[in-house]
């Protein structure tokens, strides 16, 4: 994990509140069970979060005991969330504290998005988070494999550092996440979303930079 840390400012919690974590992303967000091994290392390690979001997922992840709320939504592409309006609506009804985000393939795979496109409606998406709430805690992926347009995946995953990097600020940090690096076809069940082990190395990537701003924002509070 490539973390981009800053000092931490305003104490905006409530103290003892529960913190909100909105998992936010197309189908390799709604599907599988990253979410749900994330839920339990949060239950194993005593961290009292409350995942948000418009969504509830019904999958079985081995029996696991988790709170399955949050907004992935299947085929949905970054720019046609910024088009739309929709991740202001999806906050305003689900605020939330911290958010991981994993976008980007469907405007890959399903119109052939280029990456400066795909790069402005990302950073669009981080100003709309802000305006919700100024002290998101904002985690952002490099994203998974695509192998059947593997080159452009390679080209946004590229270009998402700097981007993070030019939007990261004292009061609402941004942690980037390569969910790239060391996933490996055996870690795709169909060629796009992750399988069980694809599932436990997104948690893998995305667990130690939710405890980093689980951590900030109570230092915060």
């Amino acid at each position: 994990m490539i973390g981009i840390i800053a000092a931490l400012v305003l104490p905006l919690l409530v103290q003892g509140a529960k913190l909100r974590y909105m998992p936010f992303g197309d189908s390799i967000t709604d599907y599988g069970c990253w979410r749900a091994w994330i839920g339990q290392r949060f239950l194993q390690d005593g961290y009292d979060v409350d995942f948000v979001g418009s969504r509830h997922s019904k999958t079985n992840c081995s029996n696991l005991d988790w709170d399955r709320d949050h907004e992935g939504h299947p085929g949905y592409q970054a720019a046609n969330i910024v088009a739309q309006n929709q991740l202001v609506d999806w906050l305003k009804q689900n605020p939330a504290d911290i958010v991981t985000m994993h976008l980007g393939t469907n405007d890959i795979y399903q119109v052939s998005r280029k990456t400066p496109a795909i790069i402005a409606a990302l950073g669009t998406l981080i100003d709309q988070m802000r305006a919700s709430n100024p002290a998101m805690r904002i985690i952002m992926a490099q994203i998974i494999p695509l192998p059947a347009v593997g080159k452009a995946v390679q080209e946004l995953n590229a270009a998402i550092p700097a981007l993070a990097a030019s939007k990261n600020s004292t009061a609402s940090p941004i942690w980037l996440v390569d969910q790239w690096t060391n996933f490996t076809a055996a870690d795709l069940k169909d060629g796009i979303h992750p399988s069980a082990s694809g599932d436990v190395k997104m948690a893998d990537g995305f667990y130690p930079a939710l405890v980093q701003a689980i951590k900030s924002l109570k230092a915060a509070a």
